[in-house]
């Protein structure tokens, strides 16, 4: 650090959040040994310890924890105490594992004494700050921020208690930040765990009704047969007429034969064969190696009892241990029988989670085998990750060159994507249904919901935070999605507002509002404060206190709202109506022999005009409403964000302007041109970002992204909380138009157009 530069506490939490370790400490040792400025030196000797750790200099963060430990206040006192235990540990399992050969890069086994074979006694009640002194980035003891950098650090991890975060932060602190200036407070926000209890005994609970599960597990390979069919055959027909309108050349007769039959025979084949072939390409594209069953030991014993007590209970051999090499923490299963089934988890999340949290992580993938719909979502996963690849590879391969040749390259990634997503799309009613199913299976396995509603929220932390530190949605993320137990778009805002927010207050939306399923309908995962919330009622059936506290609140939804939401999807019905009384009026035209338009109502095209001319009405209804005008003097900034996703009553349609300043993050490249991984990083936390191409700009959202730049548009509250982009404009004053409101009314005019004429022609 330059002599001249004057040490700075504000300056030097900023570092330790950007992750500069090294200039956090330069700026942060001078005043952590200071005397002069005693609350001063204890946020920075606090930040010192999370420094020295994420160096790897453990003994100076011990050293400073030991003194941090005779401080007059209590709060500090617990929180040295805790970290030099587990600093203790950490530098003890560092040392033991360098003897450890496992095949695979090294882990921080940082982990907790395991319970014993019986669920142990429960943590006390009191909650507490914790530590964060193992590399996790989802459980902080501090939290750094600032308006020029809001993403979250991955400070050093705590085996840590969470449960809901402390009060905004600029809100005095058990004393402790009482004194210090709003902004400081800000940078030095503090989440905690309740840690509640889990049960030592237990009575079994009702067994649940099936029949939906497994309806819908087969109506998802029902509904991947049709779809691969359909397209099939619609590319045989292509080629077919191609071949036709070519010269000298004769369409091929095995084009035209059924291929029902065949791809059907061909995806019973796959099932059987589908733990091999996602060995393969997980192998290949991913780095999936084995993993021992030895290191998951070191990680978390008590996962080790649960799948071995529980495969010996069902009569299965131990599922195969995979692990992938990333820092997001995913977990997913495959395979066709359960005996041949593969639990594959990601280095982050043997990081990120505490003993019990990993153990009920893996009885939940327990679940998924109980209940065989891991067949057909390995199904799913083996047909969808080669097209994936293929678009990744694309991608790639459009960025490389240049000229003429881009665009097409563009259109065929885009083209792979649109068909990936909608192959994708026949298993997201299956996904999110099988979540309330495996929750309910872990809880029983292991008497402990609350660890489970901990591990559900860290995850989600965990993905927030790899997408801040990636600037962009990972390949994996994406493409693994459908089978982790977190979606990685409804992590954006759960896991990065908890310094501004409680748990309880963002969830509230998925809990308390009425219309709340609706809104799911293109979502990959069932809404996490409905998930939480039947985990509530499990550990309440069992007596035990809950790791979070939902209110009863009525609901102040007004149903005109809502019907104005679905106005489109409403004129499709009336539509249909409007039709009949049309066939009904011919009808009684041509038997009275005042019309005759019998070549016209005896075509039942008509009724697709009706439908088009129905959903175009109610589209034209939805707009005025759907994007008001943005004024200056309504709009809403970075500080209103939190209060806008509390809401419990809020609809999509209720558009509230908003005007946020950020980052932008997301994929650069071919492999974004349809603006589908686009994220604002403000000083609250991550939004998803809708954004419509619009030719003939000089500049494209692409070359914003990296960028600090400035999002006006619409706000919308719904299952994963997004903006509807108006513009992006950036410092220097440079601004891109996103046209939702004319693309809305062009696609109104388009469908009555076409509307009216089918129901004009026949």
């Amino acid at each position: 650090m330059p002599s001249h530069a004057k040490p700075s506490l504000e300056a030097g939490l900023i570092a330790l959040k950007q992750g500069n370790y090294q200039t956090a400490i330069a700026q942060l040792e001078p005043i952590a040994s200071s005397q002069n400025n005693g609350t001063a030196s204890l946020q920075a000797q606090v930040g010192l310890v999370m420094a020295y750790a994420r160096t790897g200099e453990v003994p100076k963060a011990i050293a400073i924890s030991q003194n941090l430990i005779e401080s007059n206040n209590p709060q500090v006192q617990e929180w040295a105490k805790r970290a030099l235990e587990h600093l203790t540990k950490r530098k003890k399992r560092d040392q033991e594992s360098k003897n450890v050969e496992t095949g695979f890069v090294a882990f921080d086994n940082s982990t907790p004494d395991p319970p014993p074979d019986s669920p142990p006694d429960s943590p006390p009640v009191t909650p507490v700050v914790t530590p964060a002194l193992e590399e996790k980035p989802e459980e902080k003891a501090i939290e750094t921020k600032s308006d020029d950098t809001p993403s979250m650090v991955p400070l050093p991890r705590l085996k840590a208690t969470v449960a809901t975060p402390l009060p905004p932060p600029a809100a005095p602190l058990n004393g402790f930040m009482g004194s210090v200036t709003r902004t400081q407070a800000k940078l030095f926000g503090v989440i905690y765990w309740r840690q509640a209890q889990r049960a030592k005994a237990w009575q079994p609970l009702r067994k649940p009704k099936l029949i939906p599960l497994r309806l819908l597990t087969a109506g998802t390979f029902v509904a991947l047969f049709w779809v691969m069919r359909e397209i099939l055959k619609f590319a045989m027909g292509f080629i077919n007429l191609t071949l036709v309108k070519l010269p000298y050349l004769e369409p091929l007769q095995l084009l035209y034969s059924n291929p029902t039959k065949l791809l059907l025979i061909v995806l019973v084949i796959l099932i059987g064969v589908s733990p091999w072939l996602l060995d393969l390409l997980l192998a290949n594209l991913y780095g999936q190696r084995e993993f021992p069953k030895d290191v998951l030991n070191a990680h978390s014993r008590e996962a080790v009892r649960v799948l071995q007590r529980c495969c010996q209970q069902r009569h299965w051999p131990l599922p195969k241990l995979r692990i992938l090499p990333m820092a997001a923490p995913i977990i997913l299963t495959y395979g066709s029988l359960p005996r041949n089934a593969r639990i594959v988890v990601s280095q982050g999340l043997l990081e990120q989670l505490a003993d019990d949290e990993i153990a009920i992580i893996y009885a939940t993938q327990l679940g998924h085998i109980a209940h065989w719909d891991f067949s057909v979502m390995s199904l799913l996963l083996l047909v969808t990750l080669p097209i994936y690849k293929l678009y990744q590879q694309i991608s790639e391969l459009g960025d490389k060159i240049s000229g003429i040749w881009h665009w097409p390259m563009t259109i065929v990634a885009s083209l792979v994507y649109g068909l990936w997503g909608l192959l994708t799309g026949t298993g997201l009613w299956l996904s999110r249904l099988r979540l309330y199913y495996s929750d309910r299976v872990a809880s029983e396995i292991t008497g402990n919901p609350n660890a489970l509603i901990r591990a559900l929220l860290k995850i989600s932390i965990g993905i927030a935070a790899d997408i801040q530190k990636q600037e962009q949605t990972s390949w994996q993320l994406e493409s693994l999605n459908l089978l982790m137990p977190v979606g990685h778009q409804q992590s954006l805002s759960l896991g990065t507002i908890a310094s501004n927010l409680s748990f309880e207050s963002f969830l509230k939306w998925d809990t308390a509002n009425p219309y709340r399923q609706w809104f799911t309908i293109n979502n990959s995962h069932s809404l996490m404060g409905d998930r939480i919330e039947r985990l509530c009622k499990i550990a309440r059936h069992w007596h035990l206190d809950t790791e979070l506290h939902f209110a009863s609140e009525p609901s102040r939804v007004k149903r005109q709202s809502f019907l104005l939401q679905i106005a489109p999807w409403l004129g499709i019905p009336l539509g249909f109506l409007f039709a009949a009384l049309v066939w009904l009026t011919w009808q009684l035209a041509f038997v009275l022999k005042f019309l005759n338009l019998k070549w016209i109502y005896e075509d039942w095209s008509f009724i697709t005009g009706c439908l088009l001319i129905g959903f175009s009405i109610g589209t034209v209804m939805r707009i005025n409403s759907f994007f008001p005008d943005i004024k200056s003097a309504t709009v809403q900034t970075d500080d209103y964000l939190p209060n806008l996703l509390a809401d419990p009553s809020a609809l999509p349609i209720d558009s509230v302007s908003v005007r946020l300043v950020g980052k932008l993050l997301g994929r650069q490249g071919t492999s974004n041109s349809l603006a589908q991984d686009l994220i604002l990083q403000s000083s609250t936390g991550l939004v998803k970002l809708h954004h419509i191409s619009w030719l003939g700009q000089s500049m494209n959202h692409q070359d914003l992204i990296g960028r600090q730049i400035i999002v006006t548009g619409w706000f919308r509250r719904g299952a994963t909380p997004w903006i509807d982009v108006h513009t992006l404009e950036t410092q220097s004053g440079k601004t891109i138009h996103s046209p939702h409101p004319i693309w809305s009314t062009f696609l109104a005019v388009a469908a009555q157009a076409w509307g009216a004429y089918v129901f004009l022609t026949g």
